[in-house]
């Protein structure tokens, strides 16, 4: 099956800790669809406020507003940026998907300067995106999250971690759900 959606704006793909590998549905959406990673200077031991620069630069590299697609930390990144930055106009929606709480005490200590978790609602239409057996995150803390933020939310069984090794391929699903929404913030 091929999925011949072609969204009509800047796509932003925001990987979290450690980047998304071939397998995962963002890089395959990097090469499917032609969409933007945001790349980060380090993978390995994120910081927020370096995270947040790099994603207001590229936001201002261009005049087109973007759609973003976070996965895991970089559903953080997209709360923490939008609570600071004066370039929210810049984003038309997000698409923030198995978002991790890293207020867990099991977190590794890479993760701790991404606590507290930024709270505060976004100021564009976001879906948050989950599975039931996420190990990064349970179902009652994301839930808490998703209203925070304001944003809806979709659950879709249990997918683990909503990555490479969920064996979701391109994830056709992901990308309707991307597609609604941005007809949606239009």
């Amino acid at each position: 099956m091929t999925l011949d959606v072609v969204l009509p704006t800047r796509v932003l793909l925001l990987p979290g800790w450690q980047n998304s590998g071939p397998s995962h549905w963002q890089s395959r959406w990097e090469q499917l669809h032609v969409y933007h990673r945001v790349e980060q200077d380090d993978w390995m031991w994120p910081k927020r406020g370096d995270w947040m620069a790099r994603l207001d630069e590229v936001l201002q590299q261009s005049e087109t507003p973007a759609v973003l697609v976070a996965h895991s930390l970089g559903c953080q990144l997209v709360a923490a940026w939008a609570a600071h930055s004066q370039h929210t106009a810049r984003v038309k929606a997000a698409l923030l998907v198995a978002p991790p709480d890293p207020e867990r005490d099991d977190m590794p200590p890479q993760l701790y300067n991404w606590r507290p978790i930024v709270r505060e609602r976004l100021p564009f239409p976001s879906l948050v995106v989950t599975s039931s057996d996420d190990p990064y995150g349970s179902p009652e803390r994301v839930a808490a999250m998703a209203g925070d933020w304001g944003s809806d939310s979709a659950t879709i069984g249990a997918r683990g971690h909503i990555n490479g090794d969920s064996g979701l391929g391109d994830w056709h699903e992901g990308h309707a759900m991307l597609a609604a929404l941005v007809e949606l913030a239009v």
